[in-house]
């Protein structure tokens, strides 16, 4: 047998490869030794400590033949395990995405093949060596100090999660109260959305007592807003999500108790009840449903694109599917609505390198610096760990206002970013009920939309508070139904504007 134990020069590449060998030669040999006798729902192990026979064509006659194939071969696990210690990733960052999704698809098999193994000397060995891996990969999953802390974070982590439960979480600060207050009323009073909701922040000056007592009183009905302080999860010695930005979005997900995750921006807004995400035929099929960004600038980041094809060496189907992958296009997630399954061992996983790319000293090395923020980390973490995923059918189009240009040409206008379901109706936009939040003289005029495009040719502003539009697509009306929703959604939205937020002077008001 190969040992993975190797010299300091064997590139971190090729010991991917050898222990990821190593991990599919113990599978096989778990699951298809002669001695082990598989059924639909388990795999029978003898324990050799205890001498429970679970198996009944098991036979104990002390020589080492018979030892527990996993104790007899327990090189297999420590040597990966140990040179996964041994030898960490260190910065740069750059060139060791591959490699991490590489490690992570080691420890998505040994979580695998403990699920299904039962009660023995055998799980327990592969839960250790799991712990210790997942930790020296990902040292945010140390508890902070201030809590107990175990040896197996992991397990406690997945424990966390509450069987069969799906929730909105919203990550939310002091700055994004507002729009945080219009979505959750949204959800309840206009969509009449039951999910419970969790708002997820990082320590008292993210989110003070104060605004999170403003933003409960809101909610007049279904369950009472739920709050997780992330710092109280993670340690945030290496996330720093105090100033982090974006980046406590996915530790939001991989922190809230909820199993099935649906993770929104704050400034997301609502065509149809969220509910109607988790019955999405691509996320029942994979698990993790993603939105497209704009189609833009085809091969004006060349070096991004070449840097994904350096970490990415066996492209998945659903990349291929892609226009960045295969055109060289540069944006291709819109990270304001992403929906996990966490029951998932692959999903979770590739949620721990999505978590490893928001850390603190990667994203400033490396992600946001490559890309625009955490909107590529959710695909990029799924396709390098080998997890399913599937986007939605098209990429971003437009809520707005029809405009005519000066040769007759109808194109939609606006501010945001839109997505429709399976069946190409209106679900979701970006950039909040505002007509334009990025102008600071707007902060307080509200417009109901009444166009929309998919599949156009974006004309996009100079500035981020320029007004886009798309053109070349088929400009469409919004239904009746998708107007009230509009309608409906503002109206509440001054009225909690009148509880919990001042406009400043000299804004506009509509």
């Amino acid at each position: 047998m190969i040992c993975v134990l190797a010299p300091r020069g064997l590139r971190p590449a090729w010991v991917g490869i050898t222990a990821i060998a190593a991990a599919a030669v113990l599978s096989l040999f778990l699951l298809y030794s002669p001695r082990l006798q598989t059924t639909t729902s388990r795999v029978v192990v003898p324990d050799p400590v205890s001498h429970i026979v679970t198996d009944p064509n098991y036979v104990d006659n002390t020589t080492t033949k018979n030892v527990d194939p996993v104790i007899a071969e327990a090189g297999l696990i420590d040597h990966p395990a140990q040179y996964f210690i041994d030898y960490p990733l260190q910065p740069p960052y750059k060139e060791h995405f591959g490699e991490l999704g590489q490690r992570s698809r080691v420890l998505r098999d040994w979580m695998t093949l403990v699920d299904q193994l039962p009660q023995s000397t055998s799980r327990n060995l592969l839960m250790n060596a799991t712990e210790r891996v997942a930790v020296s990969l990902y040292p945010f999953l140390d508890k902070p100090k201030v809590q107990n802390t175990t040896h197996k974070p992991v397990a406690d982590l997945r424990a966390s999660f509450e069987p069969g439960s799906a929730g909105v979480v919203i990550p939310t600060s002091n700055n994004t109260l507002r729009f945080a207050a219009h979505l959750i009323g949204a959800m309840r009073l206009v969509l009449n959305s039951t999910l419970p909701i969790q708002i997820v922040y990082a320590g008292d000056e993210d989110l003070s007592p104060d605004d999170r007592a403003r933003l409960s009183s809101t909610v007049e009905s279904g369950p009472p807003l739920e709050f997780l302080d992330i710092l109280t999860v993670f340690d945030d010695t290496t996330l720093q999500l105090k100033t982090g930005g974006w980046a406590i979005k996915a530790f939001a997900a991989l922190g809230s108790r909820f199993e099935r995750v649906i993770l929104a921006d704050a400034d997301a807004v609502f065509f149809q009840p969220p509910e109607v995400l988790l019955d999405h035929e691509a996320f029942l099929r994979s698990g993790a449903l993603l939105f497209h960004d704009r189609l833009l600038w085809k091969n004006v980041f060349p070096e991004r694109n070449e840097w994904y094809r350096s970490q990415i060496r066996q492209p998945s189907a659903a990349l291929e599917k892609s226009l960045v992958w295969t055109e060289n296009y540069a944006e291709e997630g819109d990270s304001g609505l992403v929906v996990l399954d966490k029951s998932r061992t692959d999903i979770l996983i590739a949620l721990l390198h999505i978590c490893w790319q928001n850390s603190h000293d990667v994203r400033e090395e490396v992600t946001y610096k490559m890309t625009y923020g955490d909107k590529e980390t959710w695909w990029l973490g799924l396709e390098l760990t080998g997890a399913t995923y599937e986007f939605s059918g098209h990429y971003g189009g437009i809520v707005g206002w029809d405009q005519v240009d000066s040769s007759g040409r109808h194109k939609v206008c606006s501010f945001v970013i839109a997505h429709v379901d399976a069946k190409d109706r209106l679900l979701w936009y970006n950039g909040s009920l505002l007509k334009n939040k990025g102008k600071s003289s707007m902060t307080n005029k509200y417009g109901v939309p009444t166009h929309w495009m998919i599949d156009g040719k974006w004309q996009k502003g100079d500035r981020k508070e320029d007004m886009s539009c798309m053109k070349g697509g088929e400009p469409r009306n919004l239904t009746q139904y998708e107007l009230n929703i509009m309608e409906g959604s503002i109206e509440l939205a001054k009225n909690l504007d009148g509880m919990i937020y001042t406009a400043p002077k000299g804004t506009e008001n509509t």
